[in-house]
């Protein structure tokens, strides 16, 4: 056992300091985690779902933790205004892995919903946080999610009860800030209950150049009839390691977006696991990556079909520059009393440099006849053609090809249902083409 060690010796060391400063609904899983962990390490690159991210190295280094919960003295409200333009989003922060408390209410939330930390949350819905905290992302699954599970000891929660539309957007800052390298171990928790609806933008960024490693857990319930919205962009930088662990149940005639940019990073794996587990529940999940020096990508997902009449649609894409790398395995689970399932997957990737690397492995498994199912996977460079016609334009070449990479991405964000945030996230991507983007320019720390 290689990198496992400092780990396993952590957690036996300060198990009781890890217990003092969480809720009792995370302690009481704490114990089996740590056993799951010590049975199963971190996931190997002999394991063809992770061939191309080394977890061992990343997790090599000896990063500090903050178990004991120590204050960072700053307040994240004063730094950080990053409401995008005509969206009005409700702001929450999360430093390093720790929820910041808001000094004021939310005056225009719905009676019963929930919006903040982990620890109230299970104090006043004791039942409710026991009935779903890690009912979809069980620490048996891997390796990573058994150390998330052993370590977090705090979370960010959004409850919202019965046929309740929250109408404001939630928007979630997650800050990485420290004077040392660092290990951040992060858990959100998503309940949607049936005929209820919300939407949810989350972004990472990091306030100091230094190399941070973070685990992220994030478990999204949307009970029958329920719409929710999960958008994420991480512009961090390309000293950060982020391992993110995304699993949705979805009941009947739910329907769930999920949109993932990851605009500048160092290594990020994803993985997405999306369970659709009653009759006409539909889900979009989409993606793409701007990748370029020595970045690297690597997305993973499974969505399972396990009953008839259900409708999933995925999308990924990424542009490669330099030697970077991305990596995309996704696989479409039909069961065989799911018929009438409509499945389709597709990755698509641009090349720019001789040297940017992508593997892609599109997997299909169905044991129903009567399905509508499709993937797909192509890899190539910009259209010489298309280049060549707006350089006869009198447009320069550099100016061209960013051009012809921004309509790359265009359908990922098609997928996108809040109009101010497209818009947004248009804006940004151009930037980053053009190498205007050092990170979120929204934010008071960058401008």
């Amino acid at each position: 056992m290689g990198a496992e060690k400092q780990y396993i010796d952590l957690f036996a060391q300060h198990e009781k300091l890890i217990r003092k400063h969480s809720p009792e609904v995370m302690n009481n899983l704490r114990t089996q985690a740590f056993e799951d962990f010590k049975q199963m390490g971190f996931p190997s690159v002999k394991d063809e779902n992770y061939k191309y991210t080394d977890v061992q190295k990343a997790f090599t280094p000896d990063y500090g933790v903050n178990l004991n919960r120590l204050d960072i003295s700053f307040k994240p409200e004063d730094v950080f205004h990053c409401d995008v333009p005509n969206l009005g989003t409700s702001l929450y922060f999360v430093v390093n892995d720790a929820y910041v408390e808001k000094t004021h209410k939310d005056k225009n939330l719905p009676e019963g919903v929930y919006i903040g930390g982990f620890k109230k949350f299970s104090e006043n819905y004791p039942e409710v946080a026991a009935r779903y905290y890690g009912k979809a992302a069980s620490s048996s699954h891997d390796g990573l999610i058994a150390l998330n599970t052993m370590l977090a000891q705090d979370g960010f929660v959004i409850y919202v009860p019965k046929g309740v539309v929250v109408e404001k957007p939630m928007q979630l800052i997650n800050i990485l800030r420290s004077n040392v390298e660092m290990m951040a171990n992060r858990r959100i928790l998503i309940i949607i209950e049936p005929h209820s609806q919300a939407r949810l933008l989350v972004c990472d960024h990091c306030l100091d150049y230094k190399k941070f490693l973070t685990t992220q857990v994030v478990e999204i319930f949307a009970e029958e009839g329920a719409v929710f919205d999960y958008y994420e962009l991480e512009e961090t930088n390309d000293l950060t390691t982020r391992f993110s662990s995304l699993h949705v149940q979805q009941a009947a005639n739910s329907n769930v977006l999920i949109n993932d940019i990851t605009l500048i990073n160092g290594i990020s794996r994803n993985n997405y696991y999306v369970e659709l587990n009653g009759e006409h529940a539909e889900t979009t999940l989409s993606g793409m990556g701007i990748m370029d020096k020595e970045k690297h990508i690597d997305v993973y997902s499974h969505i399972t079909h396990a009953v008839p009449n259900c409708h999933s649609t995925e999308l990924f894409k990424n542009v490669l520059n330099d030697k970077s790398t991305g990596a995309f395995c996704a696989r479409i689970l039909v069961k065989k009393d799911a018929q009438k399932t409509r499945a389709y997957q597709s990755n698509r990737n641009l090349c720019t440099s001789r040297e940017a690397r992508m593997y892609s492995k599109p997997q299909l498994e169905i044991y129903a006849d009567d399905v509508k199912c499709s993937h797909g996977m192509t890899t190539g460079q910009l259209d010489e053609n298309a280049l060549f016609y707006l350089r006869s334009r009198g447009i320069p070449e550099a100016e061209a090809r960013m051009m012809l990479s921004v309509a790359f991405t265009a359908d990922v964000l098609d997928h996108v249902r809040l109009e101010p945030l497209q818009e947004r996230l248009k804006g940004l991507i151009e930037k980053r083409f053009r190498g205007e983007l050092a990170t979120c320019s929204a934010c008071r720390n960058c401008r």
